[in-house]
């Protein structure tokens, strides 16, 4: 079921996503050599902490996973494309770190995910996450009120398709409001002029993610969570929360 937000619900879930921005900011500044992943899910823990909001990752558990899920930041790392579980791993020069965050603030959620190269970065993982990046601007571009899904979801995949990456459907953006996943489903490829209309009212996440040696297949780790380009390659993913207006997109996990 879609549901669509007020103009009021939509400055609340802008709240939530403001605690989603400062947090992705907080990580993203502590990151470096030698921090481990779990340093890092604790300086998102705390600012959930001092938000007085809650995290919609920690203990989550769709369909596919064997276990729920045991922090509240997604840190993947060079190969793992999504879903990577903090670990004590410290960080070396050169990895590329994808960071998956969500907030619940007053009963509305935000979600969104920054890639980023710590240390010395490699042009190669730079071009990457520029072009996931651009993806996503696309992506925002095209979510006018009146324009389909399917709209949206081709301006994504052609961004990744013209950089020669890989790019999987099974794994992509969604509604979000009371919850972290909602309908409808926002495919990271598709066909223009296909599938549910934009109405004002409408948030989804928009959430690109790309692999570096073009291979569309991904595998997934024995904890059951974390997934990983098939042929090694690294892999990048950005996310806003996105609402529809009648006035165009609204971004609403910025600060």
């Amino acid at each position: 079921m879609v549901e669509l937000k007020t103009p009021s619900e939509i400055q609340a879930m802008r709240a939530a996503g403001r605690v989603v921005a400062r947090a992705l900011a907080a990580v993203r500044a502590r990151a470096a050599v030698g921090v481990s992943l779990s340093e890092l899910d604790e300086v998102a823990r705390e600012v959930l902490r001092d938000a007085g909001a809650s995290s919609p990752f920690l203990n989550y558990q769709p369909r596919f996973a064997s276990v729920p899920f045991p922090a509240v930041i997604c840190a993947s790392v060079n190969d793992a494309a999504l879903h990577g579980i903090p670990t004590e791993y410290q960080l070396a020069d050169g990895d590329l770190l994808s960071v998956d965050f969500g907030a619940t603030l007053d009963g509305w959620t935000g979600d969104a995910a920054i890639s980023f190269c710590v240390g010395q970065a490699d042009p190669a993982d730079v071009k990457l996450i520029s072009t996931a990046q651009d993806a996503l601007r696309a992506g925002i571009a095209a979510a006018q009120p009146g324009a389909k899904v399917g709209d949206v979801s081709a301006a994504i995949g052609a961004v990744g398709r013209a950089g020669g990456y890989g790019l999987n459907t099974d794994f992509g953006g969604h509604g979000v409001g009371h919850t972290m996943h909602e309908d409808p489903s926002v495919p990271n490829e598709g066909r223009p002029g296909r599938g549910l209309t934009l109405r004002p009212g409408l948030v989804i996440a928009i959430e690109p993610w790309f692999m570096a040696g073009g291979d569309d297949r991904y595998r997934v780790d024995p904890d059951g969570w974390t997934l990983r380009s098939a042929d090694g390659s690294r892999a990048a993913h950005v996310e806003h929360t996105v609402a529809v207006t009648a006035d165009g997109p609204l971004v609403l996990t910025e600060l």
